[in-house]
């Protein structure tokens, strides 16, 4: 794609205020959005780009590309959300303490907490007709805030997360919404939302063994492409063989989970079409960490993913 295809930040938010003639460049990238084919659902997640766009702009840009939500934005934000016409496709909970992944259902000490947390957040969701609640296994420690702690066994993980989404998974069923439980990443040590040292479901295989254990339609798997590609690779196959599990995608690029462009490992357009191969209806969510324009590496991440 050559840089004379991309809008600029000025130009988005330019045309989205209206009264102002874009040039023919311009004019093409707003094209771009409406002529994409939209077999693959596309959403912009929050917490990536929060730095550089308010919820507003942010919802501009998703317009404009052609994506139908903005997820993980905090439900305080969803009204603004239901005014552009966007869904949320994937709700955060708030632990109140911390990032949300480091309490989780592996430990039997936040099970209240949790538990608490999972269903405000399930409230929410199903009043605005969002699909999907985010839910972790938690971190090993038995005390997150001691490096000292001594650690929950991964059997013990297992049968803990067991016990605690029992308690909830039930109420998630009847308020029709799908509890995504995220593996996640624990090589990755050069930041801490690129990887996360310490967390239990690390391993696609273990977090299917307690979603299996669980037996409801109310706990699926949320299958992070860059996460599984660091710990387990061979992500074509794993989308086949789960494709039943799987209640919601998200992306970055490997390694440094950048933008989805030619200077990382992943290919992505052979990914997306494994997963409409496989039936896969829900949304893919453009979660890496820009480290240029973020317009730019979005209007990339979304053509790319749009196969």
């Amino acid at each position: 794609m050559q840089s004379g295809d991309w809008l600029s930040r000025r130009d988005v938010f330019r045309a989205a205020g209206g009264g102002v003639v874009l040039g023919a460049g311009a004019s093409a990238g707003l094209a771009r959005g409406r002529d994409r084919k939209g077999r693959i659902r596309q959403s912009i997640v929050h917490w990536c780009f929060k730095s550089a766009w308010s919820t507003s702009e942010m919802c501009r840009v998703a317009t404009k590309l052609g994506c139908a939500s903005v997820e993980l934005c905090p439900a305080s934000e969803w009204p603004v959300l239901r005014k552009h016409g966007l869904a949320c496709a994937l709700a955060g909970i708030d632990m109140g303490k911390g990032p949300p992944f480091v309490r989780g259902f592996n430990n039997p000490r936040f099970h209240d907490q949790v538990i608490a947390a999972t269903r405000k957040s399930i409230d929410a969701a199903s009043e605005f007709g969002t699909p999907c609640v985010i839910s972790f296994t938690g971190f090993s420690a038995v005390d997150p805030d001691d490096k000292k702690s001594p650690r929950i066994s991964r059997s013990d993980g297992v049968r803990n997360c067991v016990a605690g989404y029992k308690q909830i998974v039930g109420y998630a069923e009847k308020k029709n919404v799908t509890l995504a439980l995220e593996m996640l990443n624990t090589r990755d040590t050069s930041h801490p939302m690129k990887g996360h040292p310490g967390y239990q479901g690390d391993h696609l295989d273990y977090v299917m063994e307690v979603i299996n254990r669980v037996g409801s339609p109310s706990l699926k798997l949320l299958f992070d492409v860059y996460h599984v590609q660091i710990m387990d690779g061979d992500v074509i196959r794993r989308i086949g063989q789960l494709k039943d599990a799987i209640a919601h995608v998200h992306t970055a690029g490997n390694p440094g989970r950048g933008e989805l462009d030619d200077q990382q490992e992943i290919n992505y357009p052979p990914i997306m079409r494994a997963l409409l191969a496989n039936g896969y209806t829900g949304y893919v969510g453009q979660e890496f960490i820009p480290t240029g324009d973020p317009w730019k590496g979005l209007q990339q991440a979304v053509t790319t993913c749009d196969v």
